[in-house]
């Protein structure tokens, strides 16, 4: 049976904040990925090898073995991004319905990874880019809390899901969700939809360094699940949240 896919609606390089303030989101390419970013591909591929020593995730309430990830948190303000000491990821339940109002103590990413240069720009450059299209022209700038997840799910189960707890949002300002990499799978398609209509759009992330861009605010999101296509599949993503001044759940949120 043909297995239809809808190509990713990509915009150039430059228009990606005017794209995020008309529609919500923004998907690049991977060479316009590496230019908004302000490093060569090469070095933004230089990084997928780290993602084959990730840690299993034991917090999955549907009893599934299919993910691992490691997770860290960082505060950008201006050009300096700052690591913060490691921390539990926590959401609360009404923006994950699944593992909402756990903390969530993962693997931390590996301090080789951080020190990268491609890691470093592309913190930078997801702060940035909220700051230019989350807030109002003119504003100072904003304390930016950073959380990176690198994900692998697999389908040494016979099915992966990279969303267990369905469409959701993240309860942050920006959501960056980066391909990295995919092998022997069908499915994991995209689907977009306005927070407050019926509008969307479904696409497959299937290029190596493409990346979709969400004002968190706006759009809810899902990936649907990996099946094999060979002995064993898997696909791996990095997600970058920024959200102004405090991590979630340091305010009360």
């Amino acid at each position: 049976m043909a297995i239809m896919r809808f190509s990713p609606p990509y915009v150039p390089a430059a228009e990606v904040a005017r794209q995020l303030r008309d529609r919500g989101y923004a998907v690049l390419a991977p060479r316009d990925a590496a230019a908004w970013v302000g490093a060569p591909l090469a070095q933004l591929q230089a990084l997928a090898s780290d993602w084959n020593d990730l840690e299993p995730d034991d917090y999955l309430k549907d009893g599934g073995h299919y993910r691992r990830r490691r997770h860290a948190c960082f505060v950008a303000e201006g050009v300096r991004i700052e690591r913060m000491p490691h921390r539990a990821h926590w959401q609360p339940l009404k923006y994950n319905a699944l593992h909402g109002g756990m903390q969530r103590w993962f693997a931390p990413v590996r301090d080789a990874t951080v020190a990268q240069p491609a890691w470093q720009l592309l913190l930078r450059a997801v702060a940035a880019l909220a700051q230019a299209a989350l807030m109002p022209e003119g504003a100072p700038p904003v304390r930016w809390c950073i959380e990176a997840h690198q994900f692998r799910i697999d389908t040494a189960g016979g099915v992966g899901r990279p969303t267990p707890e369905g469409a959701h949002r993240d309860g942050v300002d920006l959501v960056a969700v980066f391909l990295v990499g995919r092998s022997a799978v069908r499915g994991g398609e995209t689907r977009i939809f306005d927070a407050t209509s019926p509008a969307g759009q479904r696409f497959t992330l299937d290029e190596p360094w493409s990346v979709l861009l969400l004002d968190d605010a706006r759009m809810v999101h899902e990936t649907t699940p990996i099946l094999p296509t060979g002995d064993l599949g898997w696909r791996d993503t990095l997600v970058l949240t920024c959200r102004r001044e405090h991590f979630l759940g340091d305010d009360g949120q």
